[in-house]
């Protein structure tokens, strides 16, 4: 298993405990820790995984280059690549194996949680209704978020490592895809996921993945054209995707549906004036 991290030792913490707890014996299991240089060095790291895991240092920035150090890292003819911001269930890794028996690449089932149900803020009931649908993301757009994939080593080498400066899920899924590699969803192998907090951490989310799908759109034919295209759908979006907030049994009351609506109008508006920024910038 490859966990990258930086910065966040209560949650890789938690991680890491939910690792232990798998239902596979631990010794057929290797945990690598792929840190991103925290600042708290690497004596604290050391002393907060205590023992339940490798850790190798990545100096390259992000997670793509941190996830590549932990693959480099490790041994292991099967790889489960898991954030340490995540929590794995503890049939997670046992059901990502079993899969990997009639497939090349395994996306699981993520789940989002938050800190207060009934309470959520209006980014967290947003990402609640949205965020990290990866059975859609597997069966329809043809790839596994990196929170919750798993693959061969062989695969892997074969395919290439993570890029940097673009959607390194999307592009590395797609690459594999179109190497011939077959692509499954499982649904047993579950994670959960933080929801973002508050609008801050929802917006440097989508600052990021703006930068990273500006930069794989304009790969392809045409990229600048498809991406105002789909800058210009994102206003009308916020209609089509108002129902299914507010019939969304994953939040529990009106005030929370009128958050989650608030959030999806003000993050769409938002991303339709960055994508513009992002295509001005690229055009000057």
């Amino acid at each position: 298993m490859v966990v990258p991290h930086y910065d966040d030792l209560d949650r890789l913490d938690l991680c890491l405990a939910s690792l232990a707890a798998q239902t596979l014996p631990r010794e057929r299991v290797e945990i690598v820790v792929a840190d991103n240089g925290s600042p708290c060095g690497e004596a604290v790291l050391r002393d907060r995984i205590a023992g339940r895991a490798a850790l190798t240092i990545c100096r390259d920035r992000g997670a793509g280059p941190a996830r590549n150090a932990g693959v480099a890292a490790s041994r292991h003819p099967l790889l489960a690549f898991i954030d340490s911001d995540c929590v794995a269930a503890p049939g997670w890794l046992a059901g990502g194996v079993a899969a990997l028996a009639r497939a090349d690449l395994v996306g699981g089932r993520v789940d989002v949680s938050v800190r207060a149900p009934g309470r959520r803020s209006g980014a967290e009931a947003f990402e609640q209704v949205f965020a990290f649908d990866n059975r859609r993301y597997v069966e329809q757009l043809h790839f596994s978020v990196t929170a919750n994939l798993f693959t061969r080593r062989a695969v892997f080498d074969a395919v290439g490592g993570f890029r940097t400066e673009v959607a390194e899920d999307l592009d590395w899924c797609r690459r594999a895809v179109a190497a011939g590699y077959r692509l499954a969803y499982a649904d047993d192998a579950a994670i959960r996921h933080p929801a973002r907090a508050d609008w801050a951490e929802l917006k440097r989310k989508w600052q990021r993945l703006q930068r990273e799908a500006h930069a794989t759109t304009l790969e392809r034919r045409g990229g600048g054209v498809r991406w105002l295209a789909r800058s210009w759908g994102l206003p009308p979006s916020i209609l089509l995707h108002a129902p299914r907030v507010w019939r969304a049994a994953t939040l529990d009351n009106r005030v929370e549906r009128w958050r989650a609506l608030a959030t999806l109008a003000r993050l769409r508006l938002w991303r339709f004036a960055d994508a513009h920024r992002l295509w001005l910038g690229r055009s000057r």
